[in-house]
């Protein structure tokens, strides 16, 4: 198991003990406090319980080795789990809307001021996290650990509307009673809005999409600079999980003997590698060198 995979594991299982934990506290103040919102709040971090447990599994599972059934390996498995994750968090703030809705239109009593300290705590908790799990996931490229670090954030800024509208109702008098429901139906905006985002590029690394311009220039300029080779052309790079696999056609000498372009396509697989580590594995397809008509 590369250090990647474990990396993003770990971050998982950590935003995994820090949820269970919040889920508890803002359930408990939510129901007790008379806080839909921080119930609300507590219903969407039960999701990032799931998310990293999602998360988990993804990456354990795109970290076997490629076998016979899955010759490129079984990296597919993270942006899998990255778009789950973007889902669910649709789900959660399709689920939080309706309730919030349903609650804005029935008279309730205004939250307990100690709501404000409960929230106010997760908010800054949750904050940290994000920042310290969407670190990881930049680091080593994961888009299932940034889904994880964005669910994170979604929680905080759950959170933090939650704070307003406890604010507002507690501080607001009689009228204002449903500000903690309209703060809720905003965060279940926002976490939809952050699912949205989240799904576009788990669904674009499932369909193939190429990787960004740099990843494609660092490669091409690898492959020319190894002797022998003429030009390049018709390069495709598809992203499993956290590595890349490149297709590339080499052109050559046309004179050289078969023994001599098998041996440069050895040299463009590893100068490929040295300058994009993520990549691991390459089909080189050696090419007679046609110049260009003047």
């Amino acid at each position: 198991m590369n250090g990647s995979i474990v990396s993003g594991i770990r971050a998982a299982q950590v935003g995994l003990l820090v949820n269970a934990g919040l889920v508890v506290a803002k359930l408990l103040a939510g129901i007790v406090g008379n806080s839909y919102a921080l119930v609300a709040d507590a219903v969407e971090s039960s999701t990032d319980i799931f998310s990293s447990l999602i998360v988990w599994g993804g990456l354990r599972r795109a970290a076997r080795p490629a076998d016979e059934a899955y010759p490129y390996g079984h990296g597919k498995a993270e942006p899998l789990a990255a778009a789950v994750v973007a889902l669910m968090l649709l789900g959660a703030a399709l689920s939080i809307a309706v309730v919030a809705v349903r609650e804005i239109l029935t008279p309730h009593q205004v939250p307990a001021p100690f709501t404000l300290a409960v929230v106010a705590g997760v908010v800054l908790v949750k904050e940290v996290l994000f920042r310290r799990v969407f670190a990881v996931g930049d680091e080593t490229g994961s888009t299932a650990v940034k889904a994880d670090a964005w669910h994170h954030r979604s929680d905080a800024l759950t959170s933090a509307a939650a704070f307003v509208g406890i604010a507002l109702a507690i501080w607001g008098g009689p009228g204002w009673e449903s500000a903690d429901d309209w703060a809720a139906l905003v965060a279940s905006a926002i976490i939809a809005a952050n699912g949205l985002r989240l799904l576009r590029p788990a669904a674009q690394d499932l369909l193939d999409r190429m990787p960004d311009g740099p990843i494609l220039d660092r490669i091409e300029q690898a492959s020319r600079e190894v002797e022998g080779v003429l030009a390049t052309e018709k390069l495709r790079v598809r992203k499993f999980g956290m590595e890349y696999f490149v297709d590339l056609h080499v052109q050559a000498d046309p004179a050289i003997s078969l023994h001599e372009a098998h041996v440069i396509s050895g040299k463009v697989k590893s100068a490929i590698r040295r300058a994009v580590p993520a990549v691991t594995g390459a089909s080189i397809h050696m090419e007679p060198f046609e110049p260009a008509p003047r």
